[in-house]
């Protein structure tokens, strides 16, 4: 072939070409953002080359599930994804979308956007102008410019909003109400929306500490609108079930798959440690795929491939929310929060709805498991780095007394942070296992969300570097194959996820030896002056997004070569196994 047919020769790399198979040495051309030739090239006077010598050269990795729907607007790289080899995110899940929208409902759909995923509001209301209605409407706005490729489900809170108004979080639906919101979906997935998505999780409530909309639905609405996708090609189902693992939730995920001839994906769930009740918790949820799987449903678990560490403080209240009986806590003011904690018998009360409930959060109040990560008084600062309890036994207080009095101190803005569990061979090992299972496809990054809580959205170059270079549980050539392949297949993409003659260009570049997550850091740069939880990527060269640079030695080239993903020209569906998809 000859050197003109290529815009670009990626030269002398290490192919690990996402399928699992063993690596080789070969160059790659590309034409058209799409790779034109793999083989020993004639470099010649090629449009331009990259020397990949001595390094991988893989798919771009794919996050089936993000929440980069505003961020997007201030930020067309989706940062800091694309620096850590992410060329493909995944939006609009757990059933909280931009759109469709309508002026009634726009103020609520923020403020509850801003609670649930953890987004600052006055970074929303500065940066996300809201000035559509319709689901084409909004994709038009980010239409060209885009640095990665991005589509975007409709949610299911949205639509009940924009449906019903008040009543979407007081009231059952009644049938005119359902065949609205319906006719909602047919209209976004004939405008190009990805799928549905909505929530059931406990975990999930509004700017007003009530219940999000969705979950106010009743069984048969989730699976009436899950049966909407069987209409439209290329259309996907998630479901956010929370932690109740019970045959009720079972039952409802089975249906909805049913209903949609889809396989359903379901989020989070993550391997901490090597415990018995750990064991048994994986064991559980993953069994909701067999109870699918045995009534002619498919449902599958996204898996986070690394130890969700949080950081949270009793401002915002994120995830703090959900220990029970702390929502309250959370409807006040924050000058209200401190007079209310200087009260023994509250503070007493919020330990013990905790201590007596079975709730799965109760290790949130674990002392050994809490650590003081940020603090902003003299009096708070010295403890930073030592545990809840380290601290409560230096000042001779119970531990919770001792936390509070350090957050009351700051203004309740002490931030903490979970201790990071796992990180040994043996838990590497159940991990692998894990995310080897039919069951599981490794995903769920959250990526654009909980930007104050979790540092998920690196957890591609973590995995390269723990599971792959550091503990040896899974080859490179099987990792890459979980983080591009696998996810590709699960969400129906098209010509994406492996380097193959003919497919997208979506390439990262990196050393082996090298790759990794740097370290975790607060960062201003949200608009409205806010911040966020932030790591740079150690060891990534170059990113290239549909044939064009966008990443350049840790760089952003200003390039916007991003598709903007729409069902069925870029996705196929993805049915039941050896059933008729619709």
């Amino acid at each position: 072939m000859s050197s003109s047919s290529f815009d670009l020769i990626v030269r002398n790399g290490t192919i690990v070409d996402g399928t699992g198979a063993d690596r080789f040495t070969a160059d790659i051309g590309i034409s058209n953002g799409r790779i034109a030739g793999i083989g020993n090239l004639f470099v010649g006077d090629a449009g331009s080359v990259i020397d990949a010598s001595g390094l991988i050269v893989a798919p771009g990795f794919i996050d089936p599930h993000t929440h980069y729907d505003a961020q997007l607007f201030w930020d067309p790289t989706a940062s800091p994804s694309p620096y850590h080899g992410v060329t493909t995110v995944l939006g609009g899940f757990c059933g909280f979308t931009l759109a469709p929208l309508e002026p009634h409902a726009t103020d609520y759909l923020v403020q509850m956007l801003s609670r649930v995923e953890d987004m600052p509001l006055p970074s929303l209301r500065a940066g996300v102008p809201c000035d559509w209605r319709t689901f084409e409407e909004y994709s038009a706005r980010l239409e060209g410019r885009l640095a990665v490729n991005a589509g975007f489900s409709v949610g299911h809170s949205t639509i009940r909003r924009v449906v019903m108004g008040e009543r979407a979080i007081t009231e059952r639906a009644n049938a005119d109400d359902l065949h609205q919101m319906q006719q909602l979906m047919r209209q976004s997935f004939s405008q190009g929306a990805l799928g549905f998505s909505t929530s059931h999780s406990i975990s999930h409530n509004d700017h007003n500490g009530s219940p999000v909309p969705s979950r106010l639905a009743d069984h048969d609405e989730y699976v009436a609108l899950a049966g909407i996708c069987r209409e439209y090609e290329g259309t996907t189902v998630e479901v956010q079930p929370g932690h109740a693992f019970d045959e009720e939730v079972f039952q409802l995920l089975t249906d909805m798959s049913l209903a949609a001839r889809r396989t359903l994906n379901w989020n989070p769930t993550a391997v901490r440690d090597t415990s018995d009740e750990q064991k048994r918790q994986i064991n559980l949820r993953l069994s909701m795929s067999d109870f699918a799987r045995e009534r002619g449903a498919e449902v599958i678990a996204m898996v986070v491939p690394t130890d969700m560490t949080l950081h949270m403080n009793l401002v915002r209240g994120a995830v703090f929310e959900v220990l029970p009986g702390w929502a309250r806590l959370f409807k006040l003011s924050v000058e209200d929060r401190i007079a209310r904690l200087h009260d023994a018998e509250f503070r007493q009360s919020l330990v013990e709805q905790v201590r007596e409930s079975n709730s799965p959060y109760k290790w949130l109040l674990d002392p050994d498991r809490l650590m003081i990560e940020q603090a902003h008084s003299p009096y708070s600062k010295p403890f930073v780095g030592m545990t809840i309890e380290q601290m409560s036994k230096q000042i001779g207080k119970p531990s919770f007394d001792a936390m509070i009095e350090l957050a009351v101190a700051d203004g309740l803005k002490t931030l903490f942070k979970t201790v990071e569990l796992g990180e040994n061979l043996e838990t590497y090992a159940y991990r692998a296992q894990v995310w080897r299972d039919d069951r599981t496809v490794i995903g769920a990054s959250d990526g654009g969300a909980h930007v104050e809580t979790i540092n998920t959205f690196a957890y591609f170059t973590q995995m390269l570097d723990r599971a792959v270079r550091q503990f040896g549980v899974v080859t490179l050539e099987e990792a890459v194959q979980m983080l591009t392949q696998a996810p590709a297949r699960l969400m129906g993409l098209r010509n994406r996820g492996q380097l193959t003659n003919g497919w997208c260009a979506d390439i990262v570049i990196f050393d082996e030896d090298r790759i990794a997550q740097g370290p975790v850091h607060m960062r201003k740069d949200l608009p409205a002056g806010a911040e966020r939880l932030y790591a740079d990527a150690e060891g990534i060269t170059h990113v290239l997004v549909n044939g064009q640079l966008v990443i350049d030695n840790g760089s952003y080239t200003g390039a916007l070569p991003g598709t903007l993903l729409r069902r069925g020209h870029d996705t196929r569906t993805v049915g039941i196994p050896g059933k008729k998809a619709a």
